[in-house]
């Protein structure tokens, strides 16, 4: 894909990391990339690195991928160079946009994107929130998120704290039940290899038949599940109490109100 101007990428963590392979592989080109990461370290061939800021130049897309608890020491410098450029990106977990726009007056737009892990493989879930700014720019944040995968604007930031944690958090959690899954078959007999390539396998082949399906996921489970089967015992167990849905509901909560601490900080400094 084509860039209007250089792309700078401020950190290359996991997340950021992800989302520039998954640009690099569509198409993206790497002499447009400068990655600014305190460590130097290499990313990808042909994508320059540098371990400072290079004042004499100028990008028209920055995207802040660094810890949101770096986000001042980084403006204390980049704040400066983004004077009068086009298009702010960040993916800072609970930084809102007033907390953005504070620190960074200069940029003509701001745009917050909350992206997961499976961006590097161009199937990722990307929720984008911004107020005001040139449409060109949205236009243009949104251009590069759909390359990584399904995109929705959230109009409401209040909401990106719960969005947050069902897209950007929720990779991990569906991780977590692919591991008990293969767990739990291990426990039954199966060897540790065996359960965990066909833990994965069945939940890849699920989340596919969902994504293709008209009806929804509880409807899809209800047909597997035919009257006094195997596969109704298990939902039965899961169903009881609704112990699934609350604990997913808390697991959910609980990453919702830390993304709100990051928030109330970014505040206060």
């Amino acid at each position: 894909m084509e860039l209007p101007g250089p792309f700078w990428l401020i950190g290359c963590g996991n997340m950021a990391g992800a989302m520039l392979r998954g640009w690099l592989d569509a198409g993206m080109d790497p002499a447009q990339v400068t990655v600014i990461r305190p460590s130097g370290a290499p990313v990808a061939d042909g994508v320059r690195v540098l371990t400072h800021l290079p004042l004499d130049e100028r990008p028209v897309v920055t995207m802040l991928g660094v810890k949101p608890q770096m986000l001042d020491d980084v403006a204390t410098d980049l704040a400066p160079v983004l004077d009068g450029s086009e298009l702010l990106i960040s993916i800072l977990a609970g930084v809102e946009q007033a907390s953005l726009r504070a620190r960074f007056p200069g940029p003509r737009t701001i745009v917050r994107a909350m992206p997961n892990t499976p961006v590097a493989l161009r199937k990722g879930a990307t929720s984008l929130h911004g107020e005001g700014g040139a449409g060109e720019d949205r236009a243009l944040a949104e251009r590069l998120m759909a390359t990584l995968g399904h995109v929705e604007w959230i109009a409401d930031e209040a909401l990106f704290d719960v969005v947050a944690a069902l897209t950007a958090s929720g990779p991990a959690f569906v991780f977590r039940f692919i591991d008990a899954l293969a767990a739990a078959a291990s426990g039954l007999g199966l060897s540790d290899d065996q359960a965990r390539r066909l833990a994965l396998a069945t939940v890849e082949g699920a989340s596919a038949l969902a994504a293709a399906s008209d009806e929804s996921p509880h409807q899809l489970a209800e047909r597997v599940a035919s009257p006094g089967g195997m596969t109704r015992k298990g939902l039965d167990v899961l169903d009881a109490d609704e112990s699934l849905n609350r604990l997913v509901h808390t697991t959910l909560e609980a990453a919702v109100r830390r993304s709100r601490e990051m928030g109330e900080a970014a505040r206060r400094n």
